[in-house]
């Protein structure tokens, strides 16, 4: 096992409602003296909404960092104290107008360890009844249903390029291949 190296001093050097910033110093093995920025974050939950016949809900929403709308799952930040199962209920809710009538964890990830501690709680939602959209007032997110095969050929022609969710759908196709076994 790779030894973590001794932490020299960690200070916080910026704060935003959602996330924090953090300098970080340590010792490489060699003796160097490393400096980094860190993200800390306080985790977020993605939900796989699936309906009948491996069909899903998704969502296109703008994601400014990246200068495009993006197709990806609901997913969101968890709020201080609430469970990751009632932020997924919550953020499904809100983004697509979905109510789920069971909703399952999928397993975690960090979503990237190099740079930020995020950790994503991931979920699939069943039964699900359709409803209004929750949207907050700065919010356009637009909702469709695509099947499965259409969401394999989105990811291969580059088309959902968002991280999070495609991997939270290999814990899904994971989650369906051990239950045919």
């Amino acid at each position: 096992m790779v030894p973590m190296p001794d932490q020299i001093h960690r200070q916080p050097v910026y704060h935003s409602p959602i996330f924090s910033v953090d300098e970080c110093r340590w010792k490489a093995a060699d003796g160097t003296e490393i400096r980094r920025a860190f993200i800390r974050h306080p985790g977020a939950v993605l939900i796989v909404p699936e309906l009948e016949e491996e069909r899903f809900v998704l969502i296109r929403n703008r994601r400014v960092a990246v200068g495009q709308a993006i197709w990806e799952f609901p997913a969101g930040t968890l709020e201080s104290g609430e469970p990751p199962a009632v932020t997924a209920a919550r953020e499904l809710t809100e983004e697509t107008g979905y109510v789920a009538g069971r909703i399952e964890p999928l397993g975690t990830f960090y979503t990237s360890p190099g740079f930020t501690d995020e950790l994503m709680h991931v979920f699939v939602a069943r039964e699900l009844v359709s409803g209004e959209q929750q949207l907050e007032s700065h919010e356009e997110i637009e909702v469709e249903t695509r099947g499965r095969a259409d969401v394999e050929a989105m990811i291969r022609s580059g088309e959902f390029i968002d991280g999070k969710s495609i991997a939270a759908l290999l814990l899904w196709q994971e989650s369906i291949s051990g239950s045919e076994d």
